[in-house]
């Protein structure tokens, strides 16, 4: 198998399997690849065929192969053998040759490919992804998230579990076995959308969670420590007229 003289240029799709060399591996110390231009590394099966010169660009332990002050091993044809997954290698050596790389969107891919940095030792490339992930996560943390009750384990669960007050907000039209008021659905809404500031607001303070699966067609429930402290239903029956109005 050959690999075009590019720098950092993939040739086979990594399969992050221990690599197979060739017969004839030898175990190598000494003056390294200073020497050489360019340096063959098979990285869990995945050929790639860059320059000394980029591995050399950071005090990593791509340098140290290069300069032989490290044991590495080569096959017999002249491919120095890396026993890691080659899934995200690409994204190392393009860092050492442009000081800058898109990183993955997803985080998993992302913290797999911090783990191939610090197992590198490619500082920069570790900083870059320490960087993003917490730019991340201040996003993610900042964003208002309301939970939609499924069922009453998962209800009990998530009070039981929390360490800030919670309120609930029951909302269920479909429950209702009486007709509306013309006043009906417009309080409806202010209730709803009552519950849609509030948590905006004290989001970061207390947990806010919705319920369109339970009796009420629309009731505000509070809790603190695990346990239910008041519960505000906000319907009432108009025994004149039969009907079933929200306040």
């Amino acid at each position: 198998m050959s690999a075009e003289a590019s720098d950092g240029n993939v040739v086979p799709e990594p399969s992050c399997a221990p690599p197979t060399p060739s017969h004839g591996v030898e175990k190598r110390v000494g003056p390294g690849l200073a020497g050489s231009k360019y340096v063959k590394l098979n990285v869990g099966g995945s050929l790639h065929y860059t320059t000394v010169q980029t591995l050399s660009k950071e005090d990593s332990l791509l340098r140290r192969i290069c300069d032989g002050s490290m044991e590495v091993t080569i096959d017999s044809e002249g491919w120095v053998v890396l026993d890691r997954c080659g899934r995200h290698f690409p994204v190392v050596l393009n860092f050492l040759r442009d000081g800058t790389v898109p990183l993955p969107e997803s985080q998993r891919e992302l913290e797999e490919v911090l783990k191939e940095a610090q197992y590198y030792r490619v500082q920069g490339l570790i900083q870059h992804c320490l960087s993003t992930l917490q730019k991340r996560s201040e996003i993610y943390e900042g964003g208002c998230r309301i939970p939609m009750i499924t069922s009453a384990k998962e209800e009990q669960r998530m009070i039981a579990t929390c360490k800030k007050p919670v309120v609930k907000l029951q909302n269920n039209r479909g429950n209702n076995k009486y007709s509306y008021t013309s006043n009906s659905d417009d309080n409806l809404l202010k209730n709803i959308e009552l519950f849609d500031k509030l948590g905006l607001r004290f989001n970061g303070r207390v947990l806010f969670i919705k319920d369109v699966l339970g009796d009420e067609i629309c009731c505000w429930s509070f809790y603190g420590e695990g346990r239910k402290i008041a519960e505000v239903c906000c319907t009432s029956i108009v025994y004149a007229t039969e009907k079933k109005q929200t306040k």
